[in-house]
């Protein structure tokens, strides 16, 4: 997934340097960390070295333009997905503290990598006009107190200077949480709760937290195609190993 780039330690390191340091790491409280990380926790980050060219689905082999088994069988909705590390050690708690009990700095060296791993990883490409996050419901927004995802998208538009449309698509409805589903019932749960409730930019990136089965992703951007958009990336933090 990175081959030819900077490693993602480094481009983290790169990023820090030029924020605040000192204070402990996040992950094993050594004090010599910088914006939340120390160097030996930062190379701990499980990096996806080689993935499939469309889902970024964690692969054991690299070549060019692989595809995994699932999107040889049916393309999906989005043309490729830019994602840095596995949903693994230390990069699973990180998220789950954040996401789950409001603990905003135990992402941010997360967020910090993650905008300098997209921007290497568009090089030259267009970029997308818009980044939207994947959307939650008002109740589980209230009850969490905030969207990841938008978290997420805010951070990296900045970094990036492209806009955030957070309201171009809405959840119809409350589901089951997705962690607690196979494939399967993913697809079901999610069946038809997306809702696009404003024009749609032509290229835009779809922003998430992680990638688990691929479902929210494609029927989001499933809805998105149908409301105009032409090209749909998908970027998140981390991806399941399969």
């Amino acid at each position: 997934m990175i081959n030819g780039l900077k490693s993602l330690s480094t481009l983290i390191s790169q990023k820090v340097n030029s924020t605040k340091r000192g204070g402990r790491c996040v992950t094993c409280l050594s004090p010599h960390a910088s914006f939340g990380l120390c160097q030996g926790c930062r190379d701990d980050l499980p990096a996806i070295r080689w993935a499939c060219h469309t889902c970024a689905l964690p692969l054991p082999f690299a070549s060019p333009g692989l595809q995994c088994g699932e999107c040889q069988v049916a393309k999906p909705p989005f043309s490729r997905a830019l994602i840095p590390w596995r949903y693994q050690f230390p990069v699973d708690g990180m998220i789950g503290r954040y996401k789950y009990n409001g603990h905003r700095k135990f992402v941010r060296p997360l967020l910090a990598g993650f905008s300098e791993f997209v921007e290497q990883q568009l090089a030259a490409d267009q970029r997308p006009d818009a980044l939207i996050p994947a959307p939650m419901h008002w109740s589980r927004r209230w009850q969490r107190g905030f969207n990841q995802a938008l978290d997420i998208a805010e951070f990296v538009g900045s970094q990036l200077d492209i806009p955030v449309a957070g309201d171009v698509v809405r959840r119809r409805r409350r589901v089951t949480a997705q962690r607690k589903l196979n494939r399967a019932e993913r697809l079901v749960n999610l069946a038809g709760v997306f809702e696009v409730c404003g024009p749609v930019p032509a290229r835009v990136a779809i922003v998430d937290d992680v990638v688990t089965t691929g479902a929210t992703a494609k029927l989001l951007a499933d809805a998105l195609r149908d409301a105009g958009a032409r090209d749909i990336q998908v970027w998140a933090l981390a991806r399941t190993p399969g």
